[in-house]
């Protein structure tokens, strides 16, 4: 006997035979036992998943005469003659080969005449979207009002094309594709009929091949038998198919854990040296991506369609990234997909995707930002709060001050500013008037105070918010390097003598000064008066809030990750 493929020659010859599709098989079947036969059928689905060998078994079932349990009995004359197509009461067309309305108005004078054999008389045509327009209408009388003793059956895998007017007067049937573990099964059961030793991956990996088409699986299987014999392996068939192997997947991911750019444009070069499709390569890498998320999200590897080995790491590779890292990488991957269908440099894109793929920050959730935004308004409304993230550590000045090198500028005070200092400072024995030099230095009493009305101009100059609450401020004393601020409430101290601020003061006094100074705040109990302009003072805090707020690292991750921007 000649030699058959696969797919021909371990074609389901019965309803129950056929795989996937039980809820289309006992549809049939009961319509057959109930004798509620419709006169005209339409399947639809993708290719390789059963519609043409549904049609071939119910033409034999419905003409069978010899039935078993509504099955047919593929014995008697009649199903004998339909199997090997020679049937008088079977014809099928090729909708592509017979497309015009020459063809229907033939058909159209066929279908009058009854049977030479049997009850029916069946037209199964394939492909029938590729019918006419014209044709579509010559047939549509006929389809309606056709004779008792004739069936049309028709098939298709571009359903939208067929007119409504056709679909109307068809019982519609929709295959859908076949699973995995089916594929895997059916290969299975084949193999060892055949005689013919394959492993689990083997049989997995073909199954994953032929994207839920039996024939296409039973096509690759052909193929791999040729080419290892009766014994495979799932080591012989990855070079055969040119499929991509998992491990890649698991180094990609362990590079985008350790941060290694050297390792992931190695891996680039080493996957186009290999030649393998791009386009697999990232459909392969999207679904190593979606294995990973579907383990953290479900703490389980059942939704995975993958080996027991792989499924393993899974589970270990899950504990390193979170659902927001993986919806980013999934996202990255999806747009160098789309980047490099029509783009000249595809391994530029690709090495420009993984290098953005392992150089990704964090992710931060958005609620967590949320709530530290909150927070953050909360502590900018309240005029004792912390107005920044970083003060939190700072302790209150008020028992311990902090104290720091810090340069100043001339200044000019206001009467009210200049304290007599043997009535308020109580560590008098240590400490200069503000009449008297400070030992370490040349200065005058005179330059000092010129120098602290400096530092207030120097300050407004670059940050306006500031110099505004030095100048609220007093200069309460200078001792050996030391320099004491006194603020009148307990806003200002809080604002000079947080981190930030601190630190640019002490930079700018030493700029100023020309030699380090302890920076020295407190709020001072002999400052009757208030800042002479309120709304100055309101106007600085605004400024201040709205610098602070740009600088806070929430906001810049907004800003970073989701385009955030001011509102006026």
């Amino acid at each position: 006997m000649a030699y058959l493929v696969t797919a021909r020659k371990w074609r389901p010859m019965l309803f129950d035979d056929i795989i996937g599709q039980q809820h289309i098989a006992t549809t049939l079947r009961n319509a057959i036992a109930t004798n509620r036969l419709s006169h005209a059928y339409i399947f639809s689905g993708p290719r390789g998943v059963g519609k043409t060998t549904t049609a071939r078994i119910l033409a034999k079932a419905v003409n069978c005469l010899n039935p078993q349990n509504y099955n047919p009995d593929n014995k008697c004359e009649l199903c004998v003659e339909i199997t090997e197509g020679r049937s008088v009461n079977v014809f099928e067309i090729d909708g592509a080969s017979n497309r015009s309305v020459d063809e229907v108005r033939n058909l159209r004078e066929a279908v009058r005449y009854g049977p030479a054999k049997g009850k029916y008389k069946i037209y199964i045509i394939d492909e029938v979207h590729m019918l006419t327009k014209e044709a579509f209408n010559a047939l549509l009388k006929t389809l309606e009002e056709p004779p008792p003793h004739v069936m049309f059956i028709f098939a298709t895998t571009e359903i939208y094309k067929i007119p409504l007017t056709i679909l109307s007067r068809c019982q519609r049937f929709d295959f859908r594709r076949i699973s995995i573990d089916e594929i895997v099964s059916r290969l299975r059961f084949i193999s060892n009929e055949e005689n013919i030793k394959i492993d689990d991956d083997a049989l997995l990996i073909i199954a994953k091949r032929a994207d839920g088409s039996m024939r296409d699986a039973q096509s690759l299987f052909d193929q791999v038998v040729s080419f290892c014999g009766e014994n495979v392996k799932s080591e012989q068939i990855i070079p055969l198919l040119n499929i991509v192997d998992q491990e890649i997947y698991f180094r990609i991911t362990e590079i985008v854990k350790q941060k290694d750019i050297k390792a992931g444009l190695l891996l680039v070069d080493e996957i186009i040296s290999r030649g393998y499709d791009l386009r697999d390569f990232l459909n392969g890498l999207m679904e190593h991506f979606r294995n990973i998320l579907l383990t953290l999200a479900t703490g389980s590897t059942n939704l995975i369609e993958s080996s027991e080995i792989y499924k393993q790491k899974y589970e270990q590779i899950a504990k390193h990234f979170s659902e927001t890292e993986l919806l980013r990488l999934i996202k990255i991957t999806t747009d160098i997909d789309s980047a490099i269908r029509w783009n000249q440099q595809p391994r530029l894109k690709l090495e420009m995707g993984l290098v953005q793929m392992i150089k990704l920050d964090n992710a931060v959730e958005i609620t967590k930002l949320l709530n530290e935004i909150d927070e953050l308004k909360k502590n900018l409304n309240g005029s004792t709060g912390e107005i920044f993230a970083d003060s939190k550590n700072i302790k209150d000045t008020t028992s311990a001050p902090i104290k720091g090198n810090v340069k100043a500028t001339p200044p000019t005070l206001r009467a009210d500013q200049i304290v007599d200092l043997k009535s308020n400072v109580s560590d008098s024995s240590t400490s200069y008037r503000i009449n008297d030099p400070p030992k370490n230095t040349t200065m005058q009493a005179s330059d000092i105070v010129g120098k602290w009305s400096a530092l207030i101009q120097e300050v407004k100059k670059e940050r306006m918010d500031l110099g505004t609450m030095l100048g609220d401020s007093a200069l309460l004393e200078v001792d050996d390097d030391r320099l004491c601020i006194g603020c009148p409430d307990g806003f200002h101290l809080e604002a000079l003598s947080s981190k930030r601020n601190y630190y640019y003061l002490q930079k700018l006094v030493e700029k100023v000064y020309g030699f380090k100074l302890r920076l020295e705040t407190k709020i001072s109990t002999t400052m009757t008066t208030q800042p002479s302009d309120p709304d100055k003072q309101s106007n600085a805090l605004q400024n201040q809030t709205k610098s602070e707020v740009k600088q806070h690292p929430v906001v810049k991750a907004l800003i970073k990750e989701f385009g955030a921007r001011e509102i006026k």
